[in-house]
């Protein structure tokens, strides 16, 4: 225990000593001439500058500053269909102690435009800034002058709450890679209401997104698109999201029988050979759901007896959704239209 208590009072002298040592250091330079003339530089130089500031405050300057504005008094059946300003941008000219109050200190009441005040039957309200100037005059210093607004005009469209359900379409210039194709489309969500006054709401068919281009895809694209719009257009939501599956092309081939059809009663259709391969490419998704079912070549009595010759070329009546650059091998057959009784053919 001494030693430990010897050793604190050693640590506590050490401490004082340099204590002393930084006090009587910062008194001799706070005492030196160059201290001195360091401190009258510097009281002279905070002088010259506050004369410059007052004097650099005191001259005219121009200054934009943004006052809010707000829609009161609409009806819960209005809907306002068009983008509403936030604020107006005022030019101000004052002197510059009046502006430099303005930026840092000063808080602008929001501008109230009364709906019920512009209501009108074309539901397209304008009314210029210039008739709010006053709104924002009360609220500044007798001395400051009020240059311009932005915008200068205020305009909304307003609807009745008439809308109506519109599906999404894309406008966009998509491609895929090489060997990749663009298995669907979805939008998230796939349609929207619409607002708008009712001669342009009759004509609103579908809501487009805005136009985009993307090439080489090789893999599933995602996208938030927003929804291009007419003036007094609403659309909500108005951003919607967009998912392009993407999928590699693989080859298939499976063995479709040829058959007869609308033949008489006593007589049938001989094909040689009797199936062709169909090679056709598919999405690797869809591989396995691709079967001979889903192909038909069918042959029609009235389409060979207006053949001439033996030979059909074999074509299908429908490809199936998913299936591409189809091919038939062989692409002819040989046929013969034969009399079930045996007693001949044709």
């Amino acid at each position: 225990m001494p030693t430990r208590k010897r050793n604190n009072n050693i640590n506590y002298l050490l401490v004082s000593q340099k204590y002393e040592i930084i006090l009587r250091r910062v008194k001799s330079f706070l005492l030196s001439k160059r201290s001195r003339e360091f401190f009258i530089f510097l009281f002279f130089f905070l002088i010259a500058s506050a004369f410059w500031l007052v004097q650099t405050l005191d001259r005219e300057y121009e200054i934009e500053v943004n006052v809010p504005v707000r829609l009161k008094n609409v009806p819960e059946n209005m809907v306002i269909t068009s983008d509403f300003p936030e604020a107006f941008t005022v030019n101000l000219r004052d002197k510059g102690t009046t502006l430099l109050n303005y930026q840092l200190t000063k808080r602008f009441y929001p501008i109230s435009v009364d709906f019920t005040e512009y209501q009108n039957r074309s539901h397209h309200v304008t009314v210029l800034s210039s008739a709010f100037q006053r709104s924002v005059t009360s609220q500044l210093n007798g001395s400051t002058r009020v240059l311009s607004m932005k915008p200068d005009t205020l305009e909304y469209y307003y609807s009745e709450g008439r809308s109506k359900k519109v599906p999404v379409r894309l406008q966009a210039r998509v491609a895929p890679g090489l060997q990749y194709y663009l298995s669907d489309t979805i939008f998230s969500p796939d349609s929207v209401l619409v607002y708008a006054p009712r001669n342009a709401l009759d004509t609103i068919k579908a809501a487009y997104t805005r136009y985009f281009e993307e090439t080489q895809i090789e893999d599933t694209l995602h996208r938030q698109l927003e929804l291009v719009h007419g003036r007094g257009v609403k659309f909500v939501p108005d951003v919607v999201d967009l998912k392009l599956p993407v999928d590699i092309y693989t080859e298939k081939t499976v063995e479709v029988p040829i058959e007869g059809i609308n033949f008489p009663a006593d007589k049938t259709l001989r094909a040689f050979p009797s199936k062709v391969k169909v090679t056709f490419h598919v999405g690797l998704s869809k591989y396995l759901e691709l079967n001979e079912d889903d192909f038909h070549i069918l042959v029609s009595y009235e389409e060979l007896t207006k053949l001439d010759g033996d030979k059909y070329q074999v074509k299908l009546k429908k490809i199936p959704q998913g299936a591409s650059q189809v091919r038939i091998t062989p692409d002819k057959v040989d046929f013969l239209i034969e009399k079930i009784s045996g007693h001949g053919t044709d």
